[in-house]
């Protein structure tokens, strides 16, 4: 049973929840945008602990705080989270090509338009009426829907950049706390991902602010204002986009054991992502845009620092192989589909 509470009639059938979610209580019921009526979570408590039974309740919701709060205070002990992303490449045909995803991104309407008009139409259509009206709502505040556009803007032509919030705020005329509460949002509302330095080793001078992504390169490519393929390889954000590209691919696609860092030292010393088990650096990956790519002693110096058994360079198409060093040069496919899940 699908319950929608935006619809009138979804919502008419809970004004007695108690009654009602007992009545089908062998019914899977799945309960979308539940933040709208946070009341609900403590009747959801108590139903749950008369008959603890797992997959009765399927709860859907944006990242509000009325959710999180409502979880945290009724349901601690008696959920399991899951992140819903948008399409990610290993869900697609291996025959795919990977710059379609790469370019419209994996929301499903922009992915599957079948032109890139359309496609590029439906991502601005997302911008102005999800992120410049009803990002406010979504967390209970008012936010200028210029200042949103124009800080999205800025974000997607410093993609993969350290986040300096006094540089933005200067720009954007506001302050630093409020662009950093902005970002907030958009992390809350998983369109930015702020990827933290790794900092275990303290005998290194170590960058420790993070860097930030535009989750969706689709999103970012239509803030970017680019068009076509052709467009973004000749674009200057074409680097940054893969690398964030490769990211956000590696991360729907990690153990959930694992967390994602990068690393860089103030000698030069940098990584792109390493992937840790706890305080245990499992492997080290470099993202080049070129086929041919060649590393960097900063590179190698942070695989010698990190200790990582495995490293690797991931491009959009090379046929792998292992260099002089012992690294392995491959394309994301393969990465994804061969080593991710072994490391």
């Amino acid at each position: 049973m699908y319950l929608d509470l935006e619809n009138p009639i979804d919502i008419k059938k809970l004004e007695d929840p108690f009654s009602f979610l007992n009545d089908n209580r062998d019914e899977c019921i799945i309960i979308d945008e539940i933040q709208i009526v946070p009341a609900l979570f403590g009747v959801l408590r108590s139903i749950i602990d008369a008959d603890r039974k797992n997959g009765r309740f399927i709860l859907l919701g944006s990242a509000s705080p009325p959710l999180v709060k409502g979880v945290s205070e009724s349901l601690a002990g008696r959920i399991a989270y899951r992140e819903l992303s948008p399409i990610g490449l290993r869900e697609l045909p291996l025959n795919l090509s990977v710059n379609k995803h790469w370019l419209r991104g994996g929301f499903p309407l922009s992915f599957l338009a079948r032109s890139e008009a359309q496609s590029v139409e439906w991502l601005e259509s997302f911008i102005r009426s999800y992120i410049e009206r009803d990002l406010g709502s979504l967390f209970g505040v008012e936010l200028s829907a210029g200042i949103i556009r124009r800080m999205l803007s800025m974000l997607a032509h410093v993609d993969s950049g350290i986040w300096n919030a006094e540089m933005m705020a200067r720009s954007l005329g506001i302050s630093a706390p409020t662009v950093n509460r902005y970002a907030d949002f958009f992390e809350g509302a998983f369109l930015l991902h702020k990827l933290q330095p790794f900092h275990i080793n303290t005998k290194k001078r170590l960058v420790k602010a993070p860097k930030v992504y535009i989750r969706d390169s689709g999103l970012l490519h239509r803030l970017a204002g680019i068009n076509g393929m052709n467009n973004l390889k000749g674009h200057p954000v074409v680097g940054a986009s893969w690398e964030g590209y490769v990211l956000e691919q590696i991360y729907q696609h990690k153990k959930p054991s694992h967390t994602l860092f990068y690393y860089r030292t103030q000698a030069g010393a940098e990584c792109d992502i390493v992937i840790a088990d706890g305080i245990q650096p499992k492997a080290g990956i470099e993202i080049k845009l070129n086929n041919a790519p060649q590393l960097s002693k900063g590179n190698m110096q942070s695989f010698k620092d990190l200790a990582t058994k495995k490293n690797f360079v991931i491009t959009p198409s090379v046929d792998e192989y292992k260099n002089k060093d012992g690294v392995i040069i491959c394309n994301l496919k393969d990465f994804l589909i061969n080593h991710l899940p072994a490391l």
